[in-house]
C-alpha cells in the first residue's frame, strides 16, 4: 500500500469514527427527550421532578458529547493527506522506530496489511510532541526515547 492510500485509509477510518460517535450521541438525545416526554405524562410530585431533573442533566452531559463529536467532524474535515511535508502536522504519518502515529482524530489503533497506526490528535499528549519534529528528530514519550524514521 502507498503512503497516500494508507493515510487516505486512516482519514477515512477517522471520519467514519467522528461519524459513528455523532449518530451514537444523537440516538442518546433522542431516547433522553422520549424520556422526557412520558415522564412529563406524569404527576407523580417529587419523584416526578426528580425524575425530570436527572433526564435534564444528561441531556446537557449528552449536548456537550454532541458538541465534542462534531469538533471531531470538523477537525476530519480539515486533514489533507495529499500533501507530504518534512514537518510533523495534521495529516501527517509518523514513523518511528517501534509505532506510526497518524495525526488527525483521536480513534484509537488499526491494523492496515499487518501494520498498526495509532490515529491521535495533534492535541494529544503524544500529538503535541510529534508536531513540528521532523524524520531524525528524537522524542521522550513514557520515560522512553523515541526516533522518528519517516513523515510522510
Amino acid at each position: 500500500m502507498t503512503p497516500l492510500k494508507i493515510k487516505q485509509t486512516l482519514l477515512a477510518y477517522c471520519q467514519n469514527f467522528a461519524e459513528e460517535r455523532r449518530q451514537k450521541v444523537l440516538k442518546t438525545i433522542t431516547n433522553i427527550e422520549e424520556s422526557l416526554f412520558e415522564e412529563g405524562k406524569s404527576t407523580a410530585g417529587d419523584k416526578h421532578h426528580t425524575g425530570r431533573a436527572m433526564l435534564q442533566i444528561d441531556r446537557e452531559n449528552a449536548g456537550k458529547q454532541l458538541q465534542e463529536a462534531e469538533k471531531l467532524i470538523a477537525l476530519a474535515a480539515k486533514i489533507q493527506v495529499v500533501r507530504a511535508g518534512e514537518v510533523v502536522s495534521l495529516g501527517s504519518l509518523v514513523h518511528t522506530e517501534t509505532v506510526q502515529y497518524f495525526i488527525g482524530v483521536s480513534a484509537g489503533l488499526i491494523s492496515l496489511s499487518g501494520t498498526e497506526y495509532y490515529c491521535v490528535s495533534p492535541s494529544s499528549p503524544i500529538g503535541q510532541l510529534l508536531l513540528g519534529k521532523r524524520e531524525g528528530d528524537s522524542y521522550i514519550f513514557r520515560d522512553e526515547s523515541h526516533q522518528i524514521t519517516a513523515v510522510l
